[in-house]
């Protein structure tokens, strides 16, 4: 059985080839069947995650099972990776059944008490060959966020340089205009801030959270950038409901096999799109458009 890669080890290699890596979400069978395929086909690393709901739904045993059988069927090194870990004791439990990559998400803390728990993390996690993910500024939901409330929570790169000397994280994930869910307008990336905030920590992969709904111009200036790990889920849930709910409406049958099958399908272009995008070598795009 292949084992999964730390998750620093993919965004570094993807840091100096100047890709990104795609880290997508996965709730049950049929959708991690549809990111194995896009990735098989694409010949690509990517980041399988679970956010804690979904651990709650499967179960660790079933989830880390699963995405080992994922990974013996790829040539690619993948990671599996705790999405928005909200504690020491979930991050632990996930490390203890084979979580090679977590994160730990104290961005609605206080600064000293989101270094505090995450430094927590990290002593843990590198004890055992893991990586850490932390976020810095808040990445909101665009249910309940407006624009003054995002920027309000955007990541300082002041503060973004203390956070990685306190914590030693080894990603992480900052506020720069993006967020969870559909978006309700145009979606506003301060590039400025964005870039500024690598220029400070040269040698911390940056992690845009919220690309579902971002067009492949902002992912591409973003990856451009510095950042190195793209999420994606609201995307990727939206299309499978569809395409089950649309596979219900307009047949009797009642196989389940072939019920999934098109919400598979529509899954993994999904998948493929975001894969194809996050690996690009902009450099070479660049000089070839030139």
């Amino acid at each position: 059985m292949r084992k999964f890669w730390p998750s620093r080890s993919l965004l570094d290699i993807a840091a100096k080839e100047g890709k990104a890596i795609a880290a997508l979400n996965f709730y049950n069978a049929e959708t991690l069947i549809a990111h194995t395929r896009a990735a098989k086909f694409l010949k690509a690393s990517i980041i399988l995650q679970t956010t804690e709901a979904t651990i709650n739904y499967l179960g660790l045993p079933m989830i880390v099972g699963m995405a080992q059988s994922a990974a013996s069927e790829l040539e690619q090194p993948l990671s599996l990776h705790l999405d928005h870990g909200g504690s020491y004791e979930l991050a632990a439990r996930c490390m203890d059944h084979g979580y090679t990559s977590v994160m730990i998400d104290g961005s609605k803390l206080s600064f000293s008490q989101n270094c505090a728990m995450t430094r927590r993390v990290v002593d843990l996690a590198h004890s055992a060959g893991v990586s850490v993910e932390g976020e810095l500024g808040h990445v909101g939901q665009n249910s309940d966020t407006s624009i003054e409330d995002q920027t309000r929570w955007f990541t300082r790169p002041e503060d973004a340089s203390r956070f990685v000397d306190e914590t030693q994280v080894d990603a992480l994930a900052v506020a720069v205009g993006t967020a969870h869910g559909f978006y309700k307008g145009e979606v506003r990336i301060d590039f400025q801030r964005l870039k500024l905030i690598s220029d400070t920590i040269p040698n911390t992969p940056l992690v845009l959270h919220g690309g579902s709904g971002v067009s492949t111009e902002l992912l591409r200036k973003a990856i451009n950038c510095g950042i190195r790990k793209v999420n994606f889920g609201t995307e990727l849930k939206n299309a499978f409901t569809r395409a089950v709910k649309n596979s219900l409406c307009f047949s009797d049958d009642i196989d389940l096999r072939r019920t999934f099958q098109p919400a598979i399908a529509a899954v993994e272009e999904i998948s493929r799109s975001k894969i194809s995008i996050c690996s690009e070598n902009l450099t070479e795009r660049q000089t070839s458009s030139s």
